[in-house]
């Protein structure tokens, strides 16, 4: 007697059923995302036998080396299985995943992590996320564009780049163009961006902790040229101050000997290593922090909540930052939204 099967028998492909328009992979990865589609829509259940070999290389115009990486690929994922002389069967639905994202992040540190995790938190299950750094460099930005245009849905940047940033910004279709932090000029198209305005930040925030700051003789604001939105910040404090007839100054670095008892300060960038030396400094010539001189840093970090009882912050919500990017794809709309700052007054002002 002729053993039977579980197995039901291979289904015949649709003239019509293709893989999700959206989807633009490497050849072996279309057969893949063909494959899932057919499960998703229950075109095929668990235990159907796939299509043919011949079948998926007719339909998919691949070569049979392809056609057998992307089978592989699948088994491996454990979606398909094979059986001798019989060919390959389902084995588990695995759920689709429209959408395929490549982040490109300038560097990663605790508040670059505060996007991501908040990005993987909303996109969830509903997207593949793969991560790169271009650590500040043009041409390795450029590279990852130029190599990565047609094999994701969406593209999540942050840039802080020096160079032509929009020519190379725009060869990215608009509606997968996602900018983050920083507000790029001169793109063309209708694109998500949700971005910082540095000159409104501390302009506003200063103004918010004007009580505070009117026991300063002084405010002292250390901003390190080679920092990408120096200027803006630059332009935002000059801007306070003369608003509010402040006695001011701007250092590039934190001088010991022109600091002076009655100072403010603010400072952003270069690793909070500027927080330290004024710490040290108020250390060695015995000024208490937060009544001889004061403290403001940007952005808020653990160390910063307990370092000295607490250091005063303009913080932007980078949680909020990674999660709307995601809601922009999840509901394929475009946003163009700042992301404003906050303050959290702590001991050092």
């Amino acid at each position: 007697m002729p053993s039977t099967s579980k197995h039901k028998t291979g289904k015949k492909i649709a003239e019509n059923e293709t893989a999700p328009a959206s989807v633009h992979r490497m050849k072996y990865l279309q057969l893949a995302e063909y494959i899932n589609h057919l499960i998703e829509i229950e075109e095929l259940k668990i235990n159907d036998r796939l299509p043919s070999l011949n079948q998926l290389i007719e339909k998919l115009k691949i070569s049979k080396e392809t056609a057998l990486k992307g089978l592989n690929y699948l088994s491996e994922k454990g979606i398909i299985e094979s059986e001798y002389r019989k060919g390959y069967y389902v084995k588990k639905k695995k759920q689709y995943q429209p959408y395929r994202i490549c982040m490109i992040l300038d560097k990663m540190n605790v508040l670059r992590d505060r996007v991501y995790d908040s990005f993987l938190k909303t996109i969830k299950d509903k997207g593949v996320v793969d991560v790169y750094f271009h650590h500040h460099n043009f041409k390795v930005f450029e590279k990852l564009i130029n190599e990565n245009l047609s094999n994701y849905t969406h593209f999540v940047i942050t840039t802080f780049l020096h160079g032509n940033t929009t020519e190379v910004i725009n060869r990215i279709p608009a509606q997968k163009r996602i900018i983050l932090d920083y507000e790029e000029k001169n793109l063309s198209g209708d694109y998500t961006c949700i971005y910082q305005d540095y000159k409104t930040d501390i302009q506003e925030s200063l103004t918010e902790l004007a009580p505070q700051l009117d026991k300063y003789s002084r405010l002292v604001l250390i901003a390190p040229l080679e920092a990408f939105h120096a200027r803006e910040v630059i332009n935002g404090f000059e801007t306070f101050c003369k608003l509010n007839n402040k006695n001011h100054i701007i250092y590039n670095t934190v001088d010991e000997n022109s600091c002076k008892k009655g100072d403010a300060y603010i400072t952003f960038s270069r690793y909070d290593q500027d927080d330290v030396s004024i710490i040290k400094l108020a250390r060695k010539n015995k000024w208490t922090l937060g009544k001889d001189i004061g403290l403001i840093s940007y952005n808020d970090t653990a160390v910063k909540e307990i370092l000295e009882n607490g250091i005063t912050v303009i913080s932007t919500d980078f949680n909020k930052m990674g999660e709307e990017a995601a809601k922009a794809i999840l509901t394929k709309k475009t946003i163009m939204m700042r992301d404003p700052a906050k303050v959290i007054l702590r001991n050092s002002l």
